[in-house]
């Protein structure tokens, strides 16, 4: 019988069965289709050596007037700035405590206890100790006058911290009267809790993302950010408005928006920042309204209050008839989820709805349309915005924006929304990758608390792909030349560069692989049939040497003789640029064939190795009935 070619239909596709979706690709890892044909994405390597520390969960890049370059990063516990290779922390102060805070120290112990009236304090905050003197032995004024990580909080007058030295008999002092402490903003954590809101019973029940289920201190930290021209407008979700000025230089912190010297009643608390694009006004979602008498903030958060200061200037936004700071209230929906500029708009979504807001001038500033009920937003980072338009994810689907809401098919979604963490919704977040024409999200499996897996939509090709990796956040090029992304182990974050090289920093990427669905080896579907040569049609990309003992990857076969039994794999091969066929004995009625990477290879050809798959050929011949 003369060979067969396979070229499988581009894209995943998981909403049937393996057998259903014959002609097709049924599984991948850490691949991409480009012109219809599937090959392993490009790799990563760390963007700079120095770490920064717990999760990240937003990024930001601008640049200032003196052309340099800026990348902030809101963590679990800080904010920085990265400029260059270095990472400064700007994180803003809550509270100083003049001359008031004492310590004690244990023999034998390096743990310091503080003592503080009503501190505000949770574990994991940080607190920059100044002025205090020697406790008389081994726990030095150096030892104290520094930053310290909170380790425990017995109740709200004391916390512990340990500290580089351990005490000795003599360190019976308290550390004096002048002690300052100066207290970061209470951290955040790196899951979602969920209490009598949203996401405490049946997913989408109840409240989603209401205050009830999100407050500021000990729930998961998102961040919200935008430049204002070279300054920088930072946001914790839930937390206050707080402001960076270049001028200072890296070394100075954020500081409340309330606190700059022209402050007019700049809200304190917010769900999310923004600066509109054209216009420039600096835009609070879910900010604390005014009181009755419009003489103060309220302190409390309105989830679907949207608030804006004067045109071009951040400090102010007590709304007069001689500038253009406003506010209005949205109806449709119980909490504002997230906002995206757009083309010409900005995009809001509740839980149940979207709505458009553009600029119109005065008296209004802003107008507002309800463009769609019964869509929502699933996180406030799930949406993001591509040259196709805007896309999200919603609690059961996912859809597109470019003037009118459209629902997108997916290939994938029974797969995705079956095997996802509910509760951990709000970790998920949205990626473009423009290089490409990808879009894609992040999230949580369902038997995870933290993210291990990714969907991606290429929006000009009209497929899908799935895979397992571990971001937290993301950022496309154009400032920076690669996309950067972020991950974190034991509290240790890295920033990548993605899309550069093969490898994964430095190492093989290993589990790559493409798997198709079932298809028949008889076209009838009935007979045996006997499997003796396959031809493959493989280019190799990458940046490693070709040939033999080159880059490689292993082409896999498997069979079964009905689609409810296992399949078995009957070939493993090595396949490099110089493999111009496998010889095999296989025997069945259904295959399925693997291209995956060679993770048991010698070092020369598992680094650096790119793959493109094309049309594969098989040799059948009849082999019987039984």
């Amino acid at each position: 019988m003369p060979l067969q070619k396979f070229l499988f239909q581009p894209g995943i596709n998981k909403e049937g069965t393996s057998y259903s979706n014959e002609g097709g690709w049924f599984d991948s890892n850490l691949v991409r289709f480009r012109k219809g044909l599937p090959e392993k994405i490009g790799g990563w390597a760390k963007s700079s050596l120095d770490s920064f520390q717990s999760t990240a969960r937003g990024l930001h890049a601008w640049v200032a007037l003196d052309g340099t370059k800026y990348l902030g990063v809101g963590t679990t516990w800080k904010y920085y700035i990265l400029a260059g290779t270095s990472y400064y922390d700007i994180t803003p102060i809550r509270s100083t405590d003049e001359n008031v805070t004492t310590f004690a120290a244990t023999n034998g112990s390096a743990v310091i206890t503080a003592t503080d009236t009503a501190h505000g304090a949770v574990v994991n905050d940080f607190v920059t100790i100044s002025n205090a003197v020697s406790l008389g032995g081994n726990i030095t004024a150096s030892v104290l006058n520094q930053e310290h990580q909170i380790t425990s909080v017995p109740d709200v007058n004391t916390y512990t911290f340990t500290v580089s030295a351990t005490a000795n008999s003599s360190d019976s002092g308290n550390g004096g009267s002048a002690t300052d402490a100066a207290y970061q903003l209470n951290v955040g954590l790196d899951v979602y809790v969920p209490s009598s809101g949203w996401g405490a019973g049946t997913w989408g029940a109840g409240t989603f993302g209401s205050t009830t289920a999100l407050s500021f201190a000990n729930q998961l930290r998102l961040w919200s950010h935008d430049n204002f021209g070279e300054d920088l407008i930072i946001n914790p979700r839930f937390g206050g408005v707080f402001y960076w000025d270049q001028s200072n230089s890296l070394t100075t912190r954020a500081v409340a928006l309330s606190d700059l010297s022209e402050a007019d009643l700049a809200p304190t608390k917010a769900l999310q920042v923004m600066v509109s694009d054209i216009d420039r006004h600096v835009i609070c979602f879910g900010a604390d309204p005014l009181n009755t008498g419009g003489t103060a903030r309220t302190g409390t958060i309105d989830p679907m209050f949207i608030a804006w200061s004067d045109q071009e200037n951040a400090a102010v936004w007590n709304p007069l008839a001689t500038n253009t700071a406003g506010s209005f209230r949205l109806s449709a929906g119980s909490s504002i989820v997230g906002a995206t500029r757009a083309k010409q708009e900005i995009l809001v979504w509740t839980d149940t709805s979207l709505y458009s807001m553009s600029f119109i001038g005065q008296p209004f500033t802003f107008g507002l349309n309800l463009v769609n009920e019964g869509v929502g937003l699933v996180s406030p980072n799930a949406m993001v915005n591509s040259p196709k338009g805007v896309f999200w994810m919603d609690k059961k689907g996912f859809y597109g924006y470019n003037g009118a809401v459209q629902e997108i098919p997916c290939t994938v979604q029974d797969y995705v929304f079956s095997d996802i963490n509910e509760v951990q919704a709000y970790q998920i977040f949205g990626f473009v990758n423009k290089a490409f024409d990808e879009v894609g999200w992040f999230y949580c499996s369902a038997d995870a608390t933290v993210i291990d897996k990714y969907v991606v939509y290429n929006y000009e090709e009209n497929v899908w792909t799935i895979g397992t990796l571990s971001r937290t956040a993301w950022i496309d090029e154009g400032i920076f030349d690669n996309p950067k992304a972020t991950s974190s182990s034991s509290d240790v974050g890295y920033l990548y560069n993605h899309e550069t090289g093969n490898d994964n920093d430095g190492n093989p990427m290993t589990n790559v692989f493409i798997e198709s669905s079932d298809f028949d080896i008889d076209p009838g579907g009935e007979d045996f049939q006997f499997i003796s040569r396959i031809i493959p049609d493989i280019k190799f990309t990458g940046t490693g040497s070709t040939g033999s003992g080159g880059q490689s990857v292993n082409v896999v076969l498997k069979r079964r003789n009905f689609p409810g039994e296992d399949l078995t794999t009957a070939v493993t091969s090595t396949c490099d640029s110089a493999t111009t066929k496998i010889d095999t004995r296989v025997r069945g009625r259904q295959a399925v064939l693997r291209i995956e990477s060679d993770d048991d290879g010698a070092a020369g050809s598992t680094e650096g190795v790119g793959f493109r798959v094309g049309a594969m050929r098989l040799n059948f011949r009849p082999d019987g009935r039984r």
